[in-house]
């Protein structure tokens, strides 16, 4: 351990009003790798999948704004030479 993370682990255990040493104990008492790791996969694997639908949805979106403004612009064209513009 360096000394800034002993540092840091004591002013962690005194802001939590423990000993360094009980405050190991608990954070390793709370370390499970193999449970960590299968839900942080599962997080990582669920915001992949709402990045997905966000990229689709704003996909469909710009889509629909594209295809609107080309209806516009067609009505728009239309609407000047009734007029005699352009």
């Amino acid at each position: 351990m360096t000394k800034t993370e002993k540092q840091n682990i004591t002013s962690r255990a005194k802001r939590a009003g423990l000993s360094a040493g009980e405050y190991m104990r608990r954070a390793a008492a709370g370390f499970e790798p193999d449970a960590d790791n299968e839900a942080l996969e599962a997080m990582i694997q669920e915001m992949n999948a709402a990045t997905d639908r966000a990229e689709q949805a704003l996909d469909a979106a710009l889509d629909s704004i594209d295809a609107s403004n080309k209806r516009i612009a067609a009505m728009e064209a239309k609407a000047a030479r009734r007029h005699g513009v352009g």
